[in-house]
């Protein structure tokens, strides 16, 4: 019976490409299924062969563990050299966007909190 190697949901088109040619690098008996029109299904990779599960799981954790530290060490750098992202650098890039998201925030809570505020007088 196949088994659900990985979810493509959420997934850079970059990261499902290495993915694909590393399980196809490794020789793993794989294919993808899209989850339709209506999303009813699963993006995902599913594996054929289940005897070869736990092979394909560890070279997956490895490539993960690989892609996670690359990301944490970019992270690490653009922080030493101060360009990492922060809610000030967006306002000033965006600040119609970031302005208009902030009152949309508020406005939500407030509606949210109206008959909680009204219960109290």
């Amino acid at each position: 019976m196949a088994h659900l190697l990985f979810r493509l949901r959420h997934v850079t088109d970059e990261e499902a490409m290495e993915v694909r040619q590393l399980l196809e690098a490794h020789g793993f008996d794989v294919y993808e299924t899209q989850a339709g029109f209506f999303r009813l299904g699963v993006d995902a990779i599913w594996l054929r062969n289940p005897a070869q599960r736990d092979d394909a799981e560890t070279v997956l954790a490895h490539y993960q563990a690989e892609r996670q530290a690359k990301a944490r060490k970019a992270h690490e750098n653009a922080l030493a050299r101060d360009e990492a992202p922060t809610l000030w650098r967006r306002f000033v890039a965006h600040p119609l966007q970031v302005t208009l998201v902030i009152v949309a925030v508020l406005m939500i809570a407030l509606l949210t909190l109206l008959p909680f505020i009204g219960l109290a007088r």
